[in-house]
């Protein structure tokens, strides 16, 4: 047996071992994969384990993520920081080896896949970031963005609707650096695909506009090579479609369903490797297997050297571009931003907060030169255009503004993907309530910590006309029951530009949510969002008779019913809660000053599911909030048939006084 099989085969019974010993995964896919792997990761992509964040290193995505164990093998035999005893604590407490990839947790991971179709849809954001960035820092001999990325997708990630948003897309871009091997094994977790699943994917990938190419045996790595070598002069993504078998090697699972998520048992474990004619102990790698994968690398290795030579020449001949890129690839200041006088809004005349973001944005662009983004044509309604940015095409990578179409889910994992790729700052946006679609990818923004920045308008029953199935009720505790995501709901202009500030330098996700009808402006609102809450109508007592409290477009009749109170002797405060994840991250002492404990007459009010105001309220409190859907009408006329008015809200107080 030759080294290449040799490490092929090692590849497979490695994997097959982890899983063994956790009793726990799917040894199925990296047996059938590992020709595939040996082909892309060891002798195709440019990528250094001495230097794995390496800006210009090429990215692997495992899109069926529950192949993890091969990763794993993968990043152990190619000297990553993954030694024997992490790869022998596959799926247990504490390991860098859990059952799904996740980035930043494992080095070598280039993002968290698991939810089928996810990964395939990071890809084509990690390609749009490329093809960006290489359009703004390429020069005649100096390169300095030219990499690839590689996917390995599965029957299952063919079948959910996400990748299909995500590679019409990628065709309609014509992202000639995006590359997916298809694991054509044709069996699912219940049997057979054909029960569910015929259709010819390569006519579809077709049709998206990829190029797609047919190996006969996705057992033979050196057809997958030469495919490979092909698509490296595609004018369009690529599609390699490569028949495997499910568990190859094992006597009694090949080509089943079995093999898909349980252990082969420890006899056919066994029969595997005399089939594969692998000897040696429980995880054994020979020291040649090793030798063999180091060398493959050499060249991801030697290119990671010269680049750092070009990049240092770059410096000398680019200086203000080389300075360019260093800054894309940090970090930004809030309180930096917070002093610039461009960023204050100052707005004294109604305004809905999505036109005040949308005023936010085209101020950022001119300072955050690396913030792109877009919508799920939406727009013009969600006020998310860069004025003058241009659109990003197959015939302009230098536009700004993202077309993502309607594609939502697409969208949100696409904009992970540029989060992720790094040196880009990323906004999506559409219709608050359209994040039911959206929502898978969300929680992986918020499980990787990715930065992307969500522009959400139309947020309540103020839609009006559109009626239930676009006004969101329950959205706003969907999003803060979500952990690591930061939910915003500004009152203001003021308020909405913090929002943006926050969110620019955020290290995780940023939901904003914004109105679509104008709201009043309070002076009293610059600059104070950034603790979540606040109280923007102080008592005139030592303490308060009420607390009101709310978010977004009721906050200002939380105002105005204050008055109504103090016409009556109820001296209220009142606070303006646009976050309640950075409240209750703030000091104790600080909450206390907002809402004062002994203080238990408290009443919050927001258009919405009344569930996530309870914490604040406590049990003598009271929450006026929508636990029902919407209806058909002016959005005026909707408020005010649901009580949500300063006169009425005023009653529900005195009701609380009474009480």
């Amino acid at each position: 047996m030759n080294i290449q099989e040799k490490t092929i085969n090692t590849l497979r019974v490695l994997s097959a071992e982890m899983v063994q010993k956790a009793n726990s995964g799917h040894p199925g896919a990296p047996m059938g994969m590992a020709p595939m792997a040996y082909a892309v990761w060891l002798n195709t992509m440019k990528h250094d384990p001495e230097q794995p964040n390496w800006e210009d290193r090429d990215r692997f995505v495992l899109s069926n993520g529950h192949a993890s164990a091969l990763i794993y093998s993968l990043l152990h035999v190619g000297g990553y920081d993954m030694p024997m005893e992490q790869v022998k604590q596959f799926r247990q407490w504490g390991s860098i080896t859990p059952g799904h990839p996740e980035h930043g947790l494992t080095q070598g991971v280039e993002t968290t896949t698991g939810p089928l179709g996810q990964g395939f849809a990071n890809a084509v954001g990690f390609a749009i970031a490329e093809s960006m960035l290489a359009a703004r820092f390429n020069k005649p001999e100096f390169p300095v963005v030219d990499h690839h990325t590689y996917v390995f997708a599965g029957d299952g990630c063919m079948m959910e609707g996400i990748t299909s948003e995500a590679a019409s897309l990628a065709g309609t871009l014509k992202l000639n650096k995006l590359t997916v091997l298809y694991d054509d094994n044709e069996i699912s977790i219940e049997g057979d695909t054909d029960l569910a699943f015929r259709e010819d994917v390569g006519a579809r990938f077709e049709a998206y506009g990829w190029q797609v190419i047919r190996v006969e045996d996705g057992n033979d790595y050196r057809q997958v090579l030469e495919a490979l070598r092909q698509s490296q002069f595609a004018s369009a993504p690529t599609l390699i479609v490569c028949p495997t078998f499910i568990g190859y090697g094992s006597q009694t699972k090949q080509g089943k369903a079995s093999a898909h998520g349980e252990p082969l048992g420890e006899d056919d474990l066994a029969q595997a490797k005399v089939n594969l004619n692998f000897k040696g102990e429980p995880f054994h790698v020979a020291p040649e297997v090793y030798d063999h994968a180091r060398e493959c690398l050499k060249h991801g290795m030697d290119a990671r050297r010269q680049w750092d030579e070009m990049m240092a020449a770059y410096e000398t001949a680019y200086p203000e571009l080389a300075r360019e890129w260093k800054q894309w690839h940090s970090g930004l200041s809030y309180d930096e931003l917070l002093t610039d006088s461009n960023l204050k809004l100052n707005k004294e005349k109604a305004e809905a907060t999505r036109s005040s973001s949308g005023d936010m944005i085209n101020r950022l662009v001119k300072l955050v030169p690396n913030l792109v983004g877009g919508s799920a044509d939406l727009a013009p309604s969600n006020k998310s255009y860069i004025t003058g940015g241009g659109d990003f095409s197959a015939e302009n990578r230098h536009g700004r503004n993202l077309r993502f179409g309607v594609r939502e889910h697409g969208m949100a994992a696409v904009s992970n993907g540029i989060a992720l790729h790094g040196g880009l700052r990323v906004f999506c946006s559409t219709f608050f309530v359209f994040t039911d679609y959206m929502k898978a990818a969300m929680r992986l923004s918020a499980i990787m910590q990715a930065p992307v920045i969500y522009v959400l308008t139309h947020d309540s029953i103020g839609v009006g006309e559109d009626g239930a199935t676009h006004q969101p009720i329950e959205h706003l505790a969907a999003l803060r029951a979500t952990p690591g995501m930061r939910v915003i709901r500004p009152c203001d202009a003021n308020e909405t530009a913090d929002a943006w500030l926050i969110a620019l330098t955020a290290k995780g996700p940023t939901t904003l949510v914004l109105t679509r009808q104008n709201l009043p402006q309070y002076r009293e609102t610059a600059g104070r969002a950034v603790k979540g809450a606040y109280l923007l109508r102080e008592s005139q007592k030592e303490q308060p008779d009420l607390v009101l409290m709310g978010s977004g477009s009721e906050v200002n009749l939380l105002v105005d019913a204050r008055e109504l109170l103090r016409h009556k002797g109820i001296d209220a405060s009142v606070v303006s809660m646009p976050s309640m994840d950075m409240f209750l991250a703030q000091p104790r002492e600080y909450q206390y000053e907002v809402i004062p404990p002994q203080v238990t007459k408290r009443l919050a009010v927001e258009a919405g599911a009344t569930m996530p105001w309870y914490r604040f309220t406590g049990l003598q409190g009271r929450v006026f909030g929508l636990d029902h859907y919407g209806t058909s009408a002016p959005g005026e006329r909707i408020f005010e048939e649901y009580g949500f008015t300063a006169e009425n809200i005023a009653h529900l107080a005195e009701e609380m006084m009474e009480g």
